[in-house]
């Protein structure tokens, strides 16, 4: 690469096996991928070998994204801070009472412990009424006394918490004051700066978790930008949201419940770049790490977004994302037996360290992994992601026979098959979800699988689920990496307006609009990002009165204006109801509840052309491997993947091998190089 100063921007996915990194050099279009294992311990040491090793320096470099998984990681292993919480007397079990809703929905047993225990959890005095009147002012000594109380218990982080905050914040932001002046850390979280939106619970869980992720991302990001800075860095650090967006590291510590499924959206990104590249408009994204298989759907050229979701059971996140369903079937998921003597496969997985049995690290469980090297499907000389010079496929075999073999009456082939066979079925489950349990024909959906091991998926994703074929790309072992060069810098606010459509003060919405369109682009602009352009868009949450449940409703272009129209906003409630639900309710008078105002600010564009085959590329086959395949072996080619030319067609069985992923195409499928280096996958008999 080039020696200009700041040129080169690195995308970065901290996996739970492998820490992925692309680098792209602005000047001259040239690009780098490596793959290095997730140092779990501290991830930034990670990052930090991945740039050593391939820049030797930081001086080059102009940006880095940063996709990470921090977050979701100490929500589901519980490792966040000690949280305390204040809020209104009355209402200190709202995080334990939730919706009422249970583990299981058809089990008559269940529990949940809140991440803020109930002697963290203290009430005082002062009440605001739905309609922003305020009938018990906040006693500030109270407060204080409050949050030393906390603090003496251990507390390292505190979030307040007023009931109806969202129609009048003075109460609570007299109180966060009250607590900032005494509270010895930075880490104090008000739920109206995080969620200003009606429904206590979603707003108490919010904004609770972000306070318990506040130290844990805080320390996180400090570490790794003093390590980078230390190192020479001059350059930006942007972190990805949970949107599709990325912010500045001081967004993220004061908002780190934003980058819940900060590393899963990057992902995403890459795949809707990808597509919209070669003129595709509907795919299913199909992500396989070494610990989860997250799959999500872009229609029509649109990723699909959520307003929550729920990271385990009772934790609660409220805020713009990318829908994103996620299992445990990755290439480190342990296949196990269970008591009723059925193979399972996940979701505990080896992770990087042991990692699977075949790293001959300490594991003696069997993974996917394990079974796809037995398999034939991974050449044991080429381990990907560096560490490992070679792999142990008899120890893999070893294992796959004790702990599945032998209990299922298999041989060790058998064994192996009907672990991938599992995987494949729980990934297939997945795919259905989100496709035709959601009104969508596979038919119409070409698979973008992608990570690690997704390409040695391709096959069965195509077959089992009856897609109509498949997209690899370029690296996909390192999609989600790209995917941070493509992101765009966003900022989401949502406002509750609570009103009937016919009452509704157009005039104040629109105002309500342009406000927040120019501090978000503040915001965007403090950054000091170079960006090619400022959007906004902006959707209403509405529903008809007696309902509970809401439709996004986008609105239309004229509200940006001086002057709005309830005709059009009623003509634009009709048509989303209409798609979504089939048909209207008459002579239901319709509220308007939330408004949400997206800024979004445009980085300059990835051009994929810059990771396409050069001119003259030829075809490398580099031998020949058999690989067992539907309970027998088959002679399969071996290419080198990244030497393919454009136009050339591969027939199954064949298996593409590159630094950062392996493709195994199956009997009776094809695989085509189109004019960016992806690998269209499609069956034969089509």
């Amino acid at each position: 690469m080039s020696t200009v100063t700041e040129r080169i921007v690195i995308g970065v996915d901290v996996g739970g096996t492998f820490t992925d990194m692309f680098f792209l050099d602005e000047v001259d279009g040239t690009c780098e991928v490596i793959k290095v294992p997730t140092t779990r311990e501290d991830q930034s040491r990670g990052i930090q070998q991945g740039i050593e090793r391939t820049l030797g320096g930081l001086a080059d470099v102009a940006t880095i994204v940063h996709g990470t998984t921090v977050a979701t990681n100490a929500l589901l292993e519980r490792k966040g801070a000690q949280t305390g919480l204040i809020t209104t007397r009355g209402f200190r079990d709202v995080l334990e009472m939730r919706r009422r809703d249970r583990p299981d929905t058809w089990g008559l047993w269940g529990t949940f412990t809140p991440l803020v225990p109930r002697d963290f959890r203290l009430e005082v005095d002062e009440r605001m009424l739905a309609d922003g009147t305020c009938t018990v002012s906040i006693d500030p000594d109270q407060v204080t006394q409050a949050a030393r109380q906390l603090r003496a218990q251990g507390a390292d982080s505190i979030c307040v918490f007023f009931i109806n905050s969202y129609a009048n914040d003075h109460n609570e932001r007299m109180a966060v004051e009250a607590v900032r002046a005494v509270w010895p850390n930075p880490h104090v979280t008000a739920s109206h700066e995080i969620l200003p939106e009606i429904r206590e619970f979603e707003r108490a869980s919010t904004a609770s978790l972000n306070a318990y992720l506040q130290p844990t991302i805080g320390d996180y990001l400090d570490r790794l930008e003093r390590g980078l800075r230390d190192g020479g860095l001059t350059g930006n650090i942007l972190i990805v949201q949970s949107n599709g967006g990325v912010m500045t590291i001081d967004t993220a510590c004061r908002l780190p419940v934003r980058t819940a499924l900060s590393g899963p959206a990057a992902g995403v990104i890459a795949s809707a770049h990808i597509a919209r590249s070669v003129g595709i408009e509907n795919i299913i994204t199909c992500d396989m790490g070494g610990t989860s298989f997250d799959v999500s759907v872009i229609a029509k050229g649109q990723s699909e977004m959520v307003a929550q979701t729920e990271i385990d059971f009772g934790m609660v996140i409220r805020t713009p994302m990318i829908e994103i369903t996620t299992i445990g079937a990755g290439g480190g998921s342990i296949a196990w037996i269970d008591p009723g003597g059925l193979l399972q496969v996940g979701p505990e997985s080896a992770g990087s360290d042991p990692g699977p049995v075949c790293y001959g690290q300490g594991n003696s469980h069997p993974t996917v992994t394990d079974a796809n090297l037995v398999l034939g499907r991974i050449n044991a000389q080429q381990p990907i992601g560096g560490g490992l010079t070679e792999l142990d496929a008899d120890s893999a075999g070893r294992a796959i026979q004790s702990e599945i073999g032998a209990p299922l009456a298999l041989d060790t082939m058998a064994a192996a098959e009907a672990i991938i066979r599992v995987a494949n079925a729980k990934m297939a489950g997945a795919i259905r979800l989100v496709s035709v349990e959601r009104g969508h024909d596979p038919k119409n959906f070409v698979a973008m699988p992608y990570g690690g091991s997704g390409a040695l998926h391709v096959g069965s994703l195509i077959k089992d689920v009856g897609l109509a074929s498949a997209l690899v790309p370029r690296y996909p072992g390192v999609t989600s990496a790209l995917g941070c060069i493509a992101a765009d810098m966003r900022h989401d606010r949502v406002m509750t307006i609570n009103r009937l459509l016919e009452e509704l003060d157009t005039a104040q919405l629109g105002q309500l609009i342009r406000d927040s369109a120019e501090s978000g682009e503040r915001l965007l602009r403090k950054a000091g990002i170079r960006l090619n352009g400022i959007e906004v868009a902006c959707e209403l949450d509405m529903n008809y009165v007696g309902q509970t449940h809401t439709i996004a409703v986008p609105l239309p272009g004229q509200i940006l204006g001086d002057s709005t129209d309830q005709v059009a906003i009623r003509a634009a409630f009709d048509q989303t109801y209409r798609v979504t639900y089939g048909r209207l309710l008459e002579d239901i008078p319709v509220r308007v509840l939330n408004l949400r105002v997206a800024v979004v600010g445009r980085r300059p564009t990835f051009d994929l052309s810059v990771i396409s085959p050069a001119a003259n590329t030829r075809t490398t086959m580099t031998g020949e491997r058999d690989v067992w395949v539907d309970g027998g072996w088959h002679s399969a080619r071996i290419y080198e993947r990244l030497s393919l030319p454009v136009g050339e067609r591969i027939h199954g069985p064949a298996l593409l091998e590159q630094p950062d992923a392996t493709i195994f195409i199956d009997p009776g499928l094809e695989g085509v190089v189109d004019g960016y280096g992806n690998l269209l996958v499609q069956r034969l008999d089509l």
